[in-house]
C-alpha cells in the first residue's frame, strides 16, 4: 500500500472549519476508492499543522480516485468549501509506502476497535 499523506498548514483560528473539512471527507473518500486511514487535527505542540493519510494499493488507483473525486458533487463541494473559508493555507502531498505490517499494531493483549 502506498499513502498519500497530506500535510495541511491551517489558520489557527479556524481549526473548526478545517474539523468540518476532514469530517467531511469520512464518506465521500471511501466513495471514490481511497482507504481513508485518519485525518489529524492540531491538539497539542502547533497549532496550525494537520495530516490526512489515504491508501492506495498503488499511484494507478490514486490517479483513479482523483478522477472519481472530481466528479463527485460532495467532494466539489467540499474543495469549494475550503477555497471561501480560506482556512487551509497550505497543502503539500507525498507518497510513502506503507512498511508490510506495521498498520495499526496494537499493545499486546489490546483487542482492535471496531
Amino acid at each position: 500500500m502506498i499513502v498519500c499523506l497530506i500535510h495541511y498548514r491551517i489558520d489557527p483560528f479556524q481549526r473548526d472549519a478545517f474539523r468540518r473539512y476532514a469530517e467531511n471527507w469520512v464518506h465521500i473518500i471511501p466513495r471514490c476508492g481511497g482507504h481513508l486511514l485518519a485525518y489529524l487535527l492540531p491538539h497539542e505542540g502547533s497549532i496550525d499543522d494537520a495530516w490526512g493519510l489515504i491508501g492506495f494499493e498503488s499511484m494507478a488507483a490514486y490517479e483513479d480516485y482523483r478522477a472519481r473525486l472530481r466528479e463527485d458533487a460532495a467532494g466539489r463541494a467540499n474543495f469549494a468549501f475550503a477555497a471561501r473559508e480560506r482556512f487551509i493555507l497550505r497543502e503539500t502531498r507525498s507518497f510513502p509506502m506503507l512498511a508490510t505490517g506495521s498498520l495499526d499494531r496494537r499493545p499486546v493483549g489490546e483487542e482492535a476497535q471496531p
